[in-house]
This record gives structure tokens, sequence and C-alpha cells, in this order.
């Protein structure tokens, strides 16, 4: 008895803290002080440094540079003419773009400005990696939509950093095929899993999502996957991961899921069918190589997974299937 009521405290204390997380993500522009955030979990600051340590395996002051720093690196990289460096500074928290700076060399070993225009040349390394593992396999690249009223892109396009680079980077060409659409606002109730992606997350929905999932009344469901970090650039054990169910507005959340908001928009959609350790090229090739000859740009609402209705795994082959789904300015 005792047993379950400490893993019960665990429990509510994870989600009391993840949604710390988000409201941090959330505030990145704004001044986070100690005492308002202990406030946020109910904890004393002297007891709330102790804790969010002992949770994160690192000060609350490292992690907000961290987070600040990461992001900005995505925003330099995925934003390459829209924001000035002083702009995206200020946009995470930095007052002004000297300090941004050395905060950033000191992290990435790069200024701001060499790591803007490193990012074709970085992300074309990482694409050509990711596709030499995937011909370790002997498998085909995964992902495609054969609709053919579905929008795609011209891998020519004038302008594209990386038109054109991945000729002999693989003895399989990716034709990666597209759909911009405009997906609603959803609801989720979501667990988290904090470590590597891969395996430990497919695990992860095995072992605790799912069989959360069917002691619930929810009926037919879309489920939703978000990695909120791009393990290029956050360490793999620090990176989040959420799965996620849509829930009715009215549903209360218990532990041990919170509940937060998927924003609605324009999205460029792909289709996936493949196994676990086909994930990393399928999105290394979306993200790597089709949004930069898009021409498009991403903004800063989540990319996701999109599990719908009946989607399920085969269990002689391991393949499943999923939208990728990638959040997309209005142009």
């Amino acid at each position: 008895m005792a047993a379950d009521a400490g893993a019960g405290h665990r429990l509510r204390h994870s989600q009391r803290m993840n949604a710390l997380l988000d409201h941090i993500d959330r505030n990145l522009d704004q001044t986070l002080e100690l005492a308002s955030l202990a406030e946020r979990v109910h904890f004393s600051p002297f007891h709330f440094h102790r804790v969010f340590s002992a949770w994160m395996g690192e000060t609350l002051g490292d992690y907000l540079r961290r987070r600040r720093l990461d992001v900005a690196a995505l925003m330099l990289a995925a934003q390459p003419h829209e924001s000035t460096v002083l702009q995206i500074a200020l946009a995470v928290g930095f007052g002004s773009s000297e300090a941004f700076s050395r905060a950033f060399k000191l992290r990435f070993g790069q200024t701001p400005s060499a790591w803007r225009a490193d990012s074709p040349q970085r992300w074309a390394r990482e694409l050509a990696a990711a596709r030499e593992r995937q011909t370790r396999t002997h498998r085909p690249p995964p992902a495609t939509l054969s609709n053919p009223d579905q929008w795609q892109s011209n891998p020519d396009q004038a302008g594209s950093p990386l038109a054109g680079h991945h000729a002999g980077s693989s003895t399989t060409e990716f034709a990666m095929q597209v759909k911009l659409t405009q997906l609603p606002p959803v609801r989720v109730a979501y667990m988290r899993h904090i470590g590597p992606y891969g395996p430990g997350v497919s695990r992860f929905w095995q072992e605790s999502f799912l069989p959360w999932l069917a002691g619930q009344d929810l009926g037919p469901a879309t489920c939703y996957g978000i990695g909120h970090d791009d393990p290029s650039i956050t360490e793999p054990a620090k990176c989040r991961y959420d799965a996620c169910v849509a829930v009715p507005p009215d549903f209360q959340a218990r532990s041990p899921v919170g509940l937060l908001n998927l924003p609605g928009g324009r999205y460029a959609v792909a289709q996936f069918r493949g196994r676990v350790q086909d994930f990393s090229l399928a999105w290394t090739e979306l993200l790597r190589d089709w949004l930069p000859a898009s021409g498009l740009q991403i903004d800063s609402r989540p990319v996701f997974e999109q599990y719908l209705p009946g989607a399920q795994m085969d269990p002689v082959s391991g393949e499943f299937s999923c939208e990728l789904c990638l959040p997309i300015k209005a142009g």
C-alpha cells in the first residue's frame, strides 16, 4: 500500500514539474524568476531549487539558459532571412545581442551568425548520415503520399539552400511529397518521456501511455506524439517527448497526465509508414531536405506525429503508420 502511495506521489510530482516546463517554454522571452516559478508548483524557493536540480539533472538557471539557446539555435537555422540576431536574442529572453552571442558561442562553439550560415551544410551532413544509416538496413526510405492533388516541392527550386545536395549520398532517392492543410486546434492529455528518442519512446507508448489510455472512456480518438527538442542540438538524455490523446473540453486531468492545447493552423503533412528505426530518416528528410527546398518557413508551434483512430502496428513486420506534421508560417 505504501509503495502504491509513493508511486502516486511521484506521478503527481512529475505532472506538476512537466506543467512548469511547458510554462517556461511558453514564456522564454519573459523574466523567469525562481520565486515565481516555485510558487507555480507550490514549493518554497529553497526546496524548489533542490527539487528541480534533482529532477532535471541541472539547476534551474542552467536549464533556462540551455532552453533559450537551444530554441535560438532552431530559430537561427529555420528562419534564415526573417529575423535578425538581436530579434532572436530578445525572443528567447536575452537583453542584448552581445550577451546572447557570448552565451551562444560558449554552448555551440560558433557565433549565432556563423551557426546560421553553416546550417545548410550542417543539415546536409545530418541528412547524408541518416541516409547512410538507412542504406545499411537495406530498406527504402519510408514516407510518401500518393494523392494526386497533393502539393509537391520542386527539388531544383531556385534559391533552395539544399537543392541538389543529396546527389550520390544514397543509392535510393527520396521523393518527398507533402500536403499543405489547415489543422484544427485540439485539447490533448499527455504523458511525458524524458530521454533519447527512438526505442525508448516506443517502449514508453507500449508500457506507460497505452495502458493508461485503455482505461479511459474516450472511444476512438486521435493520438499525437510531440518531440519538443531537436536531438542534433539537445543532449539525447534531456530530449522531451509527449504521448498525447485528443480529449473533450470537460476532460479532467488526473495523475499521471497533464493537459495542453495543440494549436491549429497551416501544416505540411506527410504520410509515414515504416518501423521505429525508420523514423529518424523520415523526420530528417522532411526537416533537412523537403523544408529548405520548399521555400516555406517553419514557425514556433510544435512539430508532431498524428495517429488517426484505428492506427495499429503490424505485429509481424513492426510497421505502423502516422502523419508527420510541420507547422508552416502563413504566407
